[in-house]
């Protein structure tokens, strides 16, 4: 299968509490999942302006993203049914607003992200529909051990 190149942006957005925040997507070939903010690079656009973008089309947070935190290739189809090897970066963001506004969604985007919500470490390990990155728990213990 012929996979399309996809530079990706990712954000681990933070509250104050530490918990991350995810969005429940429901596309209607796959069974539900959740997943970070963040999407494509646009062309001519870096990975933390896409970053930033992203950030503020899909919680209405406009705040500089800061270093890019680690990059990582993933394999997937998107919701519009695209074979994508991606080349994702992911940025840490931390904020003290415990409420997102997603009025900048895509009409795609407010068709299947039809929920938000703050995951601790313990909700993500007790929760039992698919999240994205699969290892974010290890990840975000990874940076509580370095903070």
């Amino acid at each position: 299968m012929t996979r399309a190149l996809r530079p990706a942006a990712r954000i681990l957005l933070l509250d104050p509490h530490g918990r991350v925040l995810l969005f429940r997507f429901t596309p209607s070939d796959r069974p539900p999942f959740w997943c970070t903010p963040g999407g494509a690079v646009d062309p001519g656009e870096s990975y933390a302006h896409a970053a930033r973008r992203e950030l503020r089309e899909e919680t209405g947070l406009d705040c500089d993203c800061g270093p890019e935190l680690f990059q990582r290739h993933v394999e997937f189809i998107t919701i519009e049914g695209v074979p994508v090897s991606a080349d994702e970066r992911y940025f840490l963001v931390r904020t003290d607003a415990a409420e997102i506004d997603t009025g900048g969604h895509t009409a795609l985007e407010q068709r299947v992200m039809t929920r938000w919500q703050w995951f601790s470490q313990a909700a993500l390990a007790a929760h039992d529909e698919p999240y994205f990155p699969e290892d974010l728990a290890e990840i975000l213990d990874q940076m509580e051990a370095t903070a």
